[in-house]
């Protein structure tokens, strides 16, 4: 493995300039999928968040801007859209975007970045059922098997409304059945990097099952990422440089390959394009600083682009790799 000296982290383009080093690039490939940010509302204030969402945000999707992302992706093949926030479930029109969604023939997975209280939430019983009906996919954020970890992370009480909404989801078959995906994700509580993902998805398997009767499919170790709330955390803690340097000394070119940013496009919630969900939470724009949206993209001449990067995609490459779809090597 390459030994890699101390790096100043706040050299600008020091992660463009290290996929040079190993000869790499990244650059857009055939999009199949659309990941849409419906807002930053959430009814969770998590330490980890790099959306920076919570109760007080007013940030929140249009039915005009829905209807002009519907309109853009009928003229595509994209087959996958991933609906995440904030919370996605509480954006007034939700249940309207995911029955359009499912209406279309060419999409083929929907997902919902669901933070798994908000199934059980009084305002939202409608919820879990509401998902069943569609067949939409839910990935769960559960960031430990424990309630003190959990509770650490994200708020008091939410070990508990998790355990239960994951208990509520077994019952209409999530976890249990092939069609009703049910996948939960890990992230570390602090500045370190996520273990095996393998060896710890056997660990939460056996802990929610043996505890809890709790069953689910896949398990996704994802990378903190130093922007955002966590960034927020890092530096009051004076643990910023020492966290980015974890992240580069811990680069993997073998990561690089699988990263999400090249087949997804991520989609604000005014309905600006970005190569990922990082870099719309950093206003990394496509064209020179200008906002660029979605409809005035033609979806064939994607493929080719460089994509926009940074020294925060030190965070999608160090180790096993990071991505919504978890581990990458």
């Amino acid at each position: 493995m390459l030994t890699r000296p101390k790096i100043d982290r706040s050299v600008s383009q020091l992660f463009s300039r290290t996929l040079a080093d190993h000869q790499l690039s990244c650059h857009r490939k055939r999009a199949d999928t659309l990941q849409l940010n419906l807002g930053k509302f959430c009814n969770l204030t998590c330490a980890h968040c790099h959306v920076n969402a919570g109760p007080k945000r007013t940030e929140i999707i249009t039915r005009e801007t829905i209807d002009r992302i519907l309109g853009w992706l009928a003229d595509t093949e994209i087959q996958i859209v991933d609906l995440t926030g904030g919370a996605p479930e509480m954006m007034p029109d939700f249940r309207y975007l995911v029955e359009q969604l499912r209406k279309m023939p060419q999409v083929e997975t929907i997902i919902d970045r669901c933070n798994l209280t908000i199934l059980v939430d009084p305002s939202y019983e409608w919820l879990a059922g509401f998902l069943f009906v569609h067949r939409v996919k839910i990935v769960g954020s559960m960031p430990c098997y424990e309630l003190e970890n959990v509770d650490a992370q994200r708020g008091d009480g939410v070990f508990n409304s998790s355990i239960r909404a994951l208990q509520l989801l077994n019952r209409l078959g999530y976890g249990r059945t092939a069609d009703l995906r049910l996948d939960l994700v890990y992230n570390p509580n602090g500045d370190i990097l996520p273990p095996d993902q393998t060896e710890l998805e056997a660990d939460y398997k056996r802990e929610l099952k043996k505890l809890f009767d709790i069953d689910f499919h896949r398990l996704y170790t994802l990378t903190n990422m130093p922007i955002g709330r966590f960034a927020s955390w890092l530096k009051h803690s004076g643990r910023l440089d020492a966290y980015m340097q974890l992240l580069i000394q811990a680069f993997n070119p073998a990561a690089v390959a699988g990263l999400m940013c090249q087949n997804t496009l991520s989609v604000g919630w005014r309905g600006e394009v970005y190569d990922c969900d990082f870099n719309q939470q950093l206003g990394m724009r496509w064209k020179g600083g200008a906002p660029l949206f979605l409809w005035d993209l033609d979806p064939e001449r994607l493929e080719g682009r460089q994509i926009a990067t940074d020294n925060h995609c030190f965070g999608c490459t160090a180790g096993s790799g990071s991505s919504c779809g978890g581990a990458l090597v």
